[in-house]
């Protein structure tokens, strides 16, 4: 049995990724309190960080360790995978990890301007650009991780998760182009879920050393 003696700080930063997750987890949930006549069910999560969002500051409150604590989750992952797994999976991760920092600074550079899209330079950019390349690479690095994963049988349970996250994001994707209006917001969290919660999963990957894997 692995000894949690032997784990190293950089494998204890793992846990930095459920800290991550609980923080975003806390300001979808209880944001929503100080935005009067706020509907999650019709409603982006973004709507709740808006410029002009009467929830903006409890936002930020709650979901002060979420930026920061994802990133310093996956960078140590990052770190610890060097020489480890395979190839193709190293390409993966780096490639999640990339669009963690598009994420992290593109929205937190480019946050929308009044909830919904009021057409300005600031909400292009945040749907148009940083959403599409976050979308992308997320879908890209998912699919390089499954691709290293399902190749070797030690490393299938990761390849399962990739999978998992993956399918929440097209049936975020998906959901969002076919529900009414009035449902917008629920296949909508199941994107934003999906990439959260994976980076969480790769936390607890670093925090057991992949030893599970191998």
């Amino acid at each position: 049995m692995y000894s949690m003696k032997k784990k190293n700080l950089i494998q204890w930063m793992g846990l930095l990724g459920i800290v991550s997750l609980l923080s975003y987890t806390a300001a979808v949930v209880f944001a929503p309190l100080a935005y009067p006549n706020y509907n999650w069910l019709a409603q982006a999560v973004s709507d709740l960080s808006a410029d002009n969002a009467p929830s903006k500051m409890l936002w930020n409150q709650l979901s002060s360790l979420y930026g920061v604590c994802g990133m310093i989750s996956i960078m140590m992952v990052c770190v610890f995978i060097q020489q480890k797994l395979n190839r193709t999976i190293r390409i993966g991760i780096y490639l999640f990890a990339t669009m963690n920092w598009i994420s992290y600074v593109g929205y937190g550079m480019f946050p929308l301007s009044e909830s919904g899209n009021a057409g300005s330079f600031q909400d292009i950019v945040h749907i148009y650009v940083v959403t599409v390349l976050v979308v992308l690479l997320s879908i890209v690095s998912l699919i390089t991780i499954m691709l290293g994963g399902y190749r070797e049988r030690q490393y299938r349970s990761l390849a399962v998760w990739a999978t998992v996250a993956l399918s929440l994001m097209f049936i975020g994707a998906i959901g969002t182009g076919i529900v009414p209006k009035e449902y917008f917001g629920v296949p909508e969290r199941f994107s934003v879920f999906s990439a959260v919660g994976f980076n969480a999963i790769l936390g607890v990957y670093l925090f057991k050393g992949f030893k599970f894997m191998t």
